[in-house]
């Protein structure tokens, strides 16, 4: 973070600094409020929180060397103590001043991005064209949240000169919040899905959030939109800002043709400014075609040569940890471990590149857990993912986890199945049955939400040690 006196902190997160705190010393340290992540210097923000009590955490804190702590309530601390009324409304108080500040002085651009799915490739997408051309700084893993968002936004500095910001949301008004935050100059909406839909509602709600991204741009910035998908096309008429289009249709302004996915990776033929670019991703799976054309869209705004941005992205090893990671068993099995989020859309692209990427001769195995925040969908969603099974024709399903348990009724109760399946309680029992059956002949796709651990099945198969 930039350095920042004591006194214009206070200011900034209204906030009450005793008054024998020395209120022109300077802090310039991460934010942080996990007391674990403190290093010396660091601003701890003491949250309160379901399971723990960030205040509870103030010793450690310090004791790894935080040199300000700013918390709901008075604390005895050997260092200053700023209390606020609100810890997430400092915090993003604090964000936005930072991002203001920063961008007055220097040369900084700021690109957000939101959807369904996609949202942490295309960042990692960003980050790899973005970096290559100067300062950046992006969320690590998906913080993308009320909380984490501004975290990373914290991580700028005057040196800073993209900041890439992702945003999630389970609730309406979230995103437009992190959008009053960053104040992008490049917002990117990669599609509207069923992720989430048991919290918002409904999926014209979810449109509704995701659409707070281009309705709370400014007319200088730059709105990126997904003409392949009709909910995301519909928001270019509720945006103030500029409108670019990405997508495999006729009208985009940037077109992937030709994509081809293998267990090699991905390429396909990018169409842009009148000529075509070939492309070759070391990320498998067809969707992710979609993903790198947003962030080329970034990169064409931001003056960025395209082929530039291309060889950045083709330097890729991989779109993120447990995101269509390419992992290999002892036996020799390949283990596509796409296990850390699902929804209905993501399962169906990740079950569609198991099927595409498959060399001929090969069997191909799904492994799949539960989608999450469903619903009372749920059962419905389940189930068509297992009627999926069945018309893709794999070979080979085994189901994990109780909640889950529809997509195995789903495939046994369809006429013509000719695979086989089975339904197992646990992660621990699923790798019992699939460990000495596995060889080198099969491909192995892991699939579920984050809470039903299937990562850890994924790395187990490939003798990723726990």
């Amino acid at each position: 973070m930039i350095s920042l006196t004591l006194r214009e902190i206070a200011t900034i997160v209204n906030g009450r600094l005793a008054p024998t705190a020395p209120r022109d010393a300077t802090v310039g340290g991460s934010v942080e409020t996990d007391s674990r992540l403190v290093t010396p210097g660091s601003i701890f923000f003491a949250m309160p929180g379901g399971e723990a009590d960030g205040h509870d955490y103030i010793p450690q804190a310090i004791a790894n060397g935080a040199a300000l702590v700013i918390a709901a309530r008075a604390a005895d601390a050997a260092v200053p103590v700023i209390v606020v009324g609100d810890g997430v409304a400092a915090l993003a108080d604090l964000a936005r001043a930072v991002v203001a500040r920063v961008r007055a002085r220097g040369t900084l651009r700021v690109v957000a991005v939101t959807g369904s799915n996609g949202k942490t490739t295309t960042k990692n997408m960003l980050r790899a064209i973005l970096g290559a051309q100067g300062r950046t700084v992006a969320p690590e893993a998906s913080f993308n949240n009320h909380v984490g968002a501004p975290i990373s936004m914290l991580r700028v500095d005057e040196s800073t000169r993209y900041l890439i910001v992702e945003m999630g949301a389970s609730h309406t008004g979230e995103i437009a919040h992190l959008v009053s935050i960053a104040r992008p100059d490049i917002g990117i909406v990669l599609a509207v899905g069923r992720a989430h839909v048991g919290e918002f509602g409904g999926i014209d709600v979810i449109a509704r959030a995701k659409a707070e991204m281009v309705v709370e741009l400014p007319e200088t910035a730059t709105a990126i939109l997904n003409s392949d998908d009709r909910r995301v096309a519909g928001m270019a008429g509720q945006t103030a800002a500029g409108v670019r289009w990405f997508g495999r249709g006729e009208g985009s302004g940037l077109r992937a043709w030709n994509v081809v996915s293998t267990l090699a990776g991905t390429a396909f033929d990018l169409v842009i400014d009148g000529r075509i670019v070939a492309v070759r991703l070391r990320i498998v799976g067809q969707h992710h075609a979609m993903n790198a054309l947003a962030a080329l869209s970034a990169a064409q705004v931001l003056g960025i040569d395209t082929d530039e941005a291309v060889a950045a992205l083709e330097a890729m090893p991989r779109a993120e940890r447990w995101r269509m990671e390419l992992l290999r068993s002892p036996a020799g099995a390949v283990i596509i471990n796409d296990a850390y989020n699902a929804s209905p859309e993501s399962a169906s692209a990740a079950l569609h590149a198991l099927v595409a990427v498959r060399p001929a001769g090969s069997r191909s195995v799904a492994v799949l857990g539960e989608m999450t925040e469903l619903g009372a969908s749920a059962d419905e969603e389940h189930a068509a993912i297992g009627a999926l099974v069945n018309r893709l024709g794999i070979h080979r399903l085994v189901v994990v986890g109780e909640r889950a348990k529809g997509i195995h009724s789903a495939v046994t109760a369809t006429d013509g199945w000719a695979g086989t399946a089975d339904f197992v309680p646990t992660a621990d029992a699923a790798f019992g049955l699939l460990e000495a059956e596995l060889g080198p002949d099969d491909v192995v796709l892991v699939k579920s939400s984050k809470s039903a651990n299937l990562r850890f099945l994924g790395d187990r198969l490939a003798g990723i040690a726990q």
